[in-house]
């Protein structure tokens, strides 16, 4: 493989270089990418349009409801021809029924009012040549904004959606206050207690109340974008523009957004544009006959891993295809951002299997897909543009730097880059280290070793973590007694120490956080057991793809303290602002003793990791002044043996130090007044 080495031309230096010096000898690489994407801006759109006007599609193609007629649009440059079948043919063809072609690529049909109605369904019959033989096959348009399965014969088929009453918005021209992200990330389907699929109604009213009330600001939504195979859980799309029917309505949908937007909450969405599934009649592939409408040819179309279709970047068509969707779900359903998945299979020809990250060499050798980035580069400006407040997320584990730096500055323009080390380290810590040996040093390296100028969201474990074959973060820590030793009156020495290390992980986790927090569904009270959607496998069972509300709400089981910990500990973090003070400040660490102390946004963080040691007296170093109790790992409230008292209040001696009472395994926060 080649190395971009080259010295910038234009003479002028990157500031992502400038704050990264390791950068200097890829200077003449990123200005490249910069003016790659600025090249792409310019091809489409030619000079006549803006980025917004470019990106609206799904304005022009698909089915649309005129003042006296239908009109169906569609893209099938390979299709030597186009008819519809539905409820309305009987699902015969019907001449009637053909599309016209317009142009080399575009395809049109209209109807009178009436030849339609609100529910009816329907397929195109696609037609084109291989060799000098003609084929057909049914295909879903490739706009279609809802998809419906047949409850029976198990197939999906376009719907005309045409609501007598359409949604009126609440709260219209909501928009994201500028605070750090505490993200609340959620699968509508799995969302309820039922051995079912869950209802966006069902979310509406049973969850998004214990998000608010949970502190959280933020709510990532899974799995919205149609999909065939419900246990992909929502990554193997096949109708990009239409939201998963299998949980409602698309009102259902904007009134959970509207809602939320109520409650001061932002929404963003999980947006899968890093590939698509390789399903025929559902999905995009070979759609009008060709492999290559929207994805490369051959193997490079193919993903290796994944066993789906995967985008060429390069195409204006896949550009206009993948822009206007971003733009769709802001304008449609009023989303606030999205986090984009697999960004590293996306940037790497390789999608980063098997390939170690050893040196910055890595992030610009010929391994690196540039048309991918130049997408990214174009989908950033594109929703900042739509929406300047809106939310971006990189899921990208390699590291690449400048993903989350602004355009400006040399980056692709993320807002903020998932930090996947912090979960992995914890799950390596909680499998192969014991809790003596634990060192708090290497806690901290881990948990602040990110780069200063890109923004990043931490967390202890997401539904990667919580999938069949790994294990949530309370199972590790307490496996099978979790089955047996979870009431409040039940003694348990593995219990104990679980409940402990579960607030103390996650208090550590976002005490040293970059600006955003991140926490899945029903992990915030220990959710027992991990996330299995129905499949072959398990007999097709829910058991495993719903979360059990009623444990959090039993007023005789421990998984309460770990709920009301994780609220106290998110209004905390709100109240004081603690993400938008970039860094902490370490004021004493002492590996022996697993002691670790630091401050951030006035509050005062104190752990003792050691399992069996507690601290009298111990003088530790402080910014000057007087503190009060905020937060206790070790209260009673929160299932702690209540060895701190919070009516004690702390001064500093006149070298700043304070003496404190410091128990074994537990953490403490005291808040210095003034701040």
């Amino acid at each position: 493989m080649g190395y971009y080495l080259a010295v910038n031309t234009t003479g002028e230096i990157p500031k992502l270089v400038q704050l990264d010096s390791w950068l200097a000898p890829y200077s003449g690489a990123i200005s490249r990418r910069g003016e790659m994407a600025k090249s792409f801006r310019r091809r489409i759109t030619a000079g006549r349009m803006s980025l917004p006007e470019f990106s609206r599609a799904h304005q022009f193609f698909g089915l649309h409801k005129l003042s006296s007629s239908w009109i169906l649009r569609e893209r099938a440059p390979n299709a030597t021809r186009i008819t519809v079948v539905g409820d309305f043919t009987g699902w015969k063809e019907d001449r009637r029924f053909d599309l016209v072609r317009r142009s080399q690529e575009t395809w049109d049909l209209s109807l009178p009012l009436q030849a339609l109605k609100h529910g009816d369904h329907y397929k195109l019959r696609m037609y084109w040549m291989e060799g000098s033989q003609e084929h057909s096959g049914d295909r879903i348009p490739s706009f279609c904004t809802r998809v419906v399965q047949d409850e029976e014969t198990k197939l999906f088929s376009a719907q005309v959606w045409d609501p007598s009453d359409t949604y009126r918005w609440r709260h219209e021209g909501f928009r994201v206050p500028p605070r750090a992200p505490l993200i609340y990330e959620a699968h509508v389907g799995m969302a309820q207690e039922s051995p079912k699929v869950g209802s966006y109604r069902e979310f509406t009213q049973n969850v998004l109340p214990r998000i608010r009330d949970g502190g959280y600001n933020t709510v990532q939504l899974m799995a919205v974008q149609e999909h065939p195979y419900y246990g992909s859980f929502g990554y193997q799309v096949s109708n990009f523009f239409a939201p998963s029917s299998r949980f409602g309505t698309p009102e259902d949908l904007k009134e959970l957004v509207d809602t939320a937007h109520g409650y001061g909450i932002a929404v963003i969405m999980d947006l899968v544009h890093s590939h698509a599934v390789k399903n025929e009649v559902e999905g995009l592939s070979k759609f009008d006959g060709s492999y290559d409408l929207y994805f490369h040819r051959g193997g490079r179309g193919e993903h290796p891993a994944w066993n789906t279709r995967l985008f060429d970047y390069g195409k204006t068509e896949t550009l206009h295809f993948l822009l206007s969707n971003c733009r769709y779900w802001l304008d449609e359903f009023q989303f606030d951002g999205f986090r984009f998945d697999g960004v590293t299979s996306m940037i790497y020809h390789d999608h980063g299997l098997g390939s170690a990250v050893s040196s910055y060499d890595h992030y610009f050798c010929g391994n690196v897909d540039e048309d991918a980035v130049a997408y990214l580069t174009l989908a950033n400006e594109l929703i900042h543009e739509v929406r300047p407040d809106a939310i971006t997320v990189a899921e990208e584990v390699s590291g690449m730097p400048g993903l989350a730096t602004s355009q400006a500055d040399g980056g692709v323009g993320f807002d903020y880059r998932l930090a996947m080390g912090v979960p992995d380290y914890w799950i390596k810590l909680l499998k192969h280290v014991r809790d003596e040996d634990w060192n708090v040093s290497q806690l901290w390296h881990e948990l602040t070793n990110r780069r200063a100028d890109e923004k990043t969201i931490n967390y202890v474990e997401s539904h990667d973590q919580a999938l069949v074959g790994d294990k949530t973060t309370m199972f590790w820590l307490a496996d099978s007694e979790m089955y047996w030793k979870m009431r409040v009156s039940d003694e348990s020495l593995i219990i104990d120490r679980a409940v402990a290390l579960h607030k103390m992980l996650r208090l550590i986790t976002l005490g040293l956080a970059g600006q955003g927090y991140l926490n899945f569904i029903g992990n915030e009270f220990g959710h027992p057991e991990w996330v299995d959607f129905p499949r072959e496998g398990n007999q097709w069972s829910y058991h495993y793809a719903r979360r059990q509300w009623s444990l959090r709400d039993n007023p005789e089981l421990k998984y309460k303290f770990l709920a009301d910990f994780d609220s106290a500990m998110m209004h905390l973090a709100s109240s004081a602002r603690l993400l938008e003070d970039q860094w902490a400040y370490k004021h004493f660490e002492h590996v022996e003793d697993r002691l670790l102390v630091f401050s951030r946004a006035g509050l005062l963080f104190i752990f003792n990791f050691d399992p069996n040691r507690s601290y009298e007296g111990r003088e530790i170093q402080a910014h000057a002044g007087r503190y009060r109790f905020a937060l206790s790992t070790d209260s009673a409230q929160f299932g702690g043996f209540g060895r701190v008292d919070p009516a004690v209040s702390y001064e500093t001696s006149a070298d700043s130090r304070l003496k404190l009472y410091i128990p074994s395994r537990s953490a403490i926060v005291l808040r210095r007044e003034g701040r």
